[in-house]
């Protein structure tokens, strides 16, 4: 069997820091290529992989301001499609552009929803739900207009992950500065319940982080690092005391969640979205409805079981665990 998996060409793939579609598509693809597929990956030029790598944007958009993100997103798509004929399956991580191609090719399509941006966006998974294979990545973030072939929760590298069972005494946020993933809220729980917070992510809304941010970084009790790469994602994750999430949208997946379980740390969520398919409430963290909830429940943190934690993620969120349920999608797609 011979996969074209397409990254997004945002970031790199795998990304230095953030950049979660292609941190999955990275680990599925090592994955494949180490039990013997032969897969190759879409992605920008200075990319990684084990497979074979296809390029024709050098780096990601988000990292080279001169690129201009739809040219090269055409150029990129179009390249793989143009030679669909050569592989068995192609297995689409870029949202819905590439489906608009997939008329005009006989190879089979896979594609990983990775979350709606829009309801807007739905139109074109409805013009081609009977053309393409869907996959949701958690039961929540499915539409009822559309099929699915199965959801396939994602899957971590528990390699980069170390287990830490004594962790310092403070919380984090861990994840884009923006209303949605609730950094704000972040900053009201751990003030409310006297812990230093530290915060790490990228700034994808300035007006937000300097209205209802800044004015709480004191490099003591609030302190912002910026984004995290994998060394630093690790010991940050393992030392704190707890993760706070509380989004304020339906979120799709939540990669920082399963990562932090790994780390043995807790997590402390929104009950919003996928999360009550990530967080078994009282043993591995707390789903909760408000800030005042949150509050509570840091309090209640010391009763859960670090090592339930770390054991949970081996049991159901493992990289192992997500390749066995795409190869069984690739082979009954491929049996059709």
């Amino acid at each position: 069997m011979h996969i074209a998996m397409l990254s997004p060409i945002a970031w790199r793939t795998p990304p230095r820091n953030y950049g979660p579609w292609e941190s999955v598509v990275s680990l599925l693809t090592e994955e494949l290529v180490s039990r013997g597929y032969e897969v190759t990956l879409f992605a920008t030029g200075n990319s990684e992989t084990s497979g074979k790598l296809h390029s024709v944007c050098a780096q990601g958009y988000e990292e080279d301001q001169s690129i201009i993100p739809k040219v090269w997103e055409c150029l990129h798509i179009s390249e793989l499609f143009e030679q669909a004929e050569d592989f068995d399956i192609i297995h689409n991580n870029f949202d819905y552009l590439p489906l608009t191609y997939t008329s005009f090719i006989a190879t089979p399509v896979v594609t990983t929803i990775h979350g709606f941006s829009s309801p807007g966006i739905l139109p074109v998974y409805k013009k081609y739900n009977n053309k393409v294979s869907y996959i949701s990545i958690s039961e929540a973030d499915r539409s009822a207009e559309l099929d699915y072939i199965k959801t396939i929760h994602h899957g971590i590298d528990l390699n980069q992950f170390d287990f830490q069972p004594d962790p310092d005494d403070y919380l984090l946020f861990f994840g884009r500065i923006h209303p949605d993933k609730g950094t704000k809220e972040a900053i009201e729980i751990a003030g409310a319940c006297n812990k230093k917070l530290i915060l790490a992510g990228i700034i994808q809304d300035e007006a937000y982080y300097n209205q209802y941010i800044v004015p709480y970084l004191d490099d003591k009790n609030v302190i912002f690092i910026g984004s995290a790469g994998p060394v630093q994602r690790n010991q940050l994750l393992g030392k704190a005391t707890a993760l706070l999430h509380p989004i304020n949208f339906e979120e799709p997946f939540g990669l920082s969640v399963i990562e932090s379980m790994a780390c043995g740390t807790p997590v402390i969520a929104f009950n919003r979205g996928s999360m009550p398919e990530l967080i078994e409430n009282g043993k591995n963290g707390f789903t909760v409805n408000t800030v005042d909830d949150a509050i509570e429940a840091v309090g209640k943190i010391k009763n859960i079981n670090r090592k339930y934690c770390r054991r949970y993620i081996e049991q159901h969120f493992t990289v192992n665990q997500m390749t066995e349920k795409y190869i069984q999608v690739y082979e009954t797609v491929l049996n059709k």
